[in-house]
């Protein structure tokens, strides 16, 4: 299939969210509360006239899509991004084109294509600080043969979770990240 067909398979922003039944408040809470500064607005509304569509691999189970789709959503608003919400395991044959460091199915993935469904730039999964925190998270992890290793592990992610759902600065690294992976295709 091509990037078009994909795009138009894809749920709008609000069928996405009207299906969640795992993180819909905490992804709205953080849709309600992120800002584009006037200067970030300025540099995304450049977008307007490329009619730039946006694809996203999701899961509404899903931390980093609870924290990263919300914020896509913000900067779509004022660059006029039209986005399709795909989820990942009912779409592997696309997921599997964009796996993060050649082997995972990381989500969320931003594949943002013109109006001919060339890709323009793919974004995704995290921002490099977000990646940072959960790799100092997860080094302090027992070894996994622990017997309180998964315990331990799921109140990592709660703990993660609970973070990123919370502190507008980890919000504002994917904006600059998005911003930044942007900034050549913008330029074009």
């Amino acid at each position: 299939m091509q990037l078009n067909d994909w795009f138009h398979k894809g749920m709008t922003y609000e069928q996405y969210v009207d299906s969640m039944s795992v993180n819909r408040e905490r992804m709205l809470s953080i849709y309600k509360k992120v800002r584009l500064s006037d200067e970030e607005k300025t540099f995304f509304a450049k977008a307007q006239d490329q009619n730039w569509r946006v694809i996203v691999l999701t899961a509404d189970w899903c931390g980093d899509a609870m924290l990263c789709v919300p914020i896509l959503k913000r900067i779509a608003e004022v660059a006029h991004f039209d986005l399709r919400m795909l989820i990942r395991d009912e779409n592997l044959e696309l997921m599997d084109q964009y796996l993060t460091n050649g082997k995972s199915r990381s989500i969320p993935i931003f594949i943002f294509i013109d109006p001919q469904g060339e890709q323009k730039a793919v974004w995704g999964p995290r921002s490099p600080e977000v990646q940072q925190i959960i790799d100092e998270m997860r080094s302090r992890l027992p070894d996994k043969e622990d017997p309180q290793f998964e315990e331990k592990q799921l109140q990592m992610y709660r703990e993660f979770q609970e973070k990123i759902s919370s502190d507008p600065s980890i919000w504002q690294t994917v904006i600059d990240s998005i911003r930044e992976r942007l900034a050549q295709p913008f330029a074009n």
